[in-house]
């Protein structure tokens, strides 16, 4: 290290991490990409598009309950809590709650990052989140091994913001600070699914019908070679001039060189692309609309396979971030998922007539469960 690093250093500077660190080499869009397919572009991939808003959206409409733990350590809902304010009234002046969320979150799996302000009243109250684009971040990594984040609001003015002055969302980082998105760790699945997806949109745009030669004993110069094969595509290339009869001349003849997309299985490819990506977000086809496999009797099953493997690790990833960064002392927050795993309603309130009768739980109780106000005792009870 130079001088002028150690220098630098002792008054706070950031060292930059080496760009060779496939975690913070994620920063930059379109690194560790086999073709340069962003974060942003590989949301035309339908699959994922599906994926981010499965999960996103499932998270950010699920209730959210900040307690607190008494001196017994009981859980004690806190309604006044700055918290609870914010998830009624919205994180800030433009975004409601849900869209904070869902932004927050899909921002994280599309990029292995998410990032939102705090902000903070005058009296040091909690007041709000902005979420910022991740695109609009760089992360810089402090003398002291703190990270430091630079945000750009997108019209030439940078602000800067350490640790416990932001909300950092991330998924399974290589170095334990800067996320890697599944997508990225991924790339051949990815990529090879744009492959098929690039195929199938150019036999469409080439008119929907195999590609092949035109033929001719004569010998043709480079100017009428040229000249035939653009009138060729002009009169039948492209899905408009799908099935137009073409005229041949001057002993011109067409040899079909390509086999049809049945024989090419190109169907199928995509089908199975659909389950590659599904498979990355560990979430069941059934959810993004895949139904090749589904039955009615395994669809109940499909959405508490996602409740439990996909939306809980997410949600605990969520609380953890907000003890870290948001809350203190006592108190905790929850994404409450019990309403995806409730089950069918005949299993569910049969384990409700089971619980009440070893004592596990009473009406009042199950009533909280499910949402409903406690039942009022009546004279004769009392």
């Amino acid at each position: 290290m130079s001088l002028i690093e150690r220098i630098a250093g002792f008054v706070g500077y950031e060292k930059r991490a080496a760009v060779t660190d496939p975690s913070w080499a994620a920063l930059a869009p379109n690194i560790g990409w086999l073709q340069g397919l962003s974060a942003r572009a590989s949301e035309n991939l339908s699959t994922v598009l599906a994926c981010v808003n499965s999960i996103s959206t499932a998270l950010a409409y699920v209730p959210v309950i900040v307690y607190r733990r008494d001196n017994d350590g009981n859980r004690v809902e806190v309604t006044t809590h700055p918290l609870s304010r914010i998830v009624r009234a919205g994180a800030n002046g433009q975004m409601t709650w849900p869209d904070f969320l869902e932004h927050l979150v899909a921002s994280t799996l599309l990029n292995g990052n998410g990032l939102a302000v705090i902000d903070w009243s005058g009296n040091g109250q909690l007041s709000g989140f902005r979420f910022a684009p991740w695109s609009f971040v760089t992360v810089s990594e402090l003398s002291s091994g703190r990270l430091a984040y630079d945000v750009s609001d997108g019209r030439g003015n940078t602000r800067r913001y350490l640790e416990g002055e932001v909300i950092h969302l991330r998924d399974r980082t290589d170095d334990g600070k800067i996320g890697r998105s599944r997508l990225s760790r991924a790339a051949e699945t990815v990529d090879a699914v744009h492959a098929a997806n690039t195929h199938a949109r150019a036999f469409l745009n080439n008119g929907a019908s195999p590609s092949g030669v035109l033929e001719t004993d004569n010998k043709l110069s480079p100017e009428a070679a040229t000249q035939i094969a653009a009138s060729w595509k002009n009169r039948h290339a492209g899905a408009a001039n799908a099935g137009s009869t073409p005229i041949l001349e001057e002993g011109l003849k067409w040899k079909v060189s390509q086999i049809n997309p049945e024989d090419a299985e190109l169907l199928e490819t995509r089908r199975f692309g659909v389950e590659e990506i599904a498979r990355l977000f560990q979430i069941p086809p059934p959810i993004v609309g895949d139904y090749t496999h589904n039955t009615f009797t395994n669809s109940a099953q499909a959405g508490l396979w996602f409740a439990t493997f996909c939306l809980s690790p997410w949600a605990r990833k969520i609380e953890a971030e907000f003890l870290r960064s948001v809350l203190s002392g006592p108190y905790e927050m929850e994404l409450d998922l019990s309403g995806f795993l409730r089950g069918d309603p005949e299993t569910r309130w049969n384990t409700y007539k089971i619980a009440i009768e070893t004592g596990v739980l009473d009406a009042n109780e199950i009533r909280q469960i499910e949402g409903w106000n406690p039942r009022k005792k009546t004279t004769n009870e009392a």
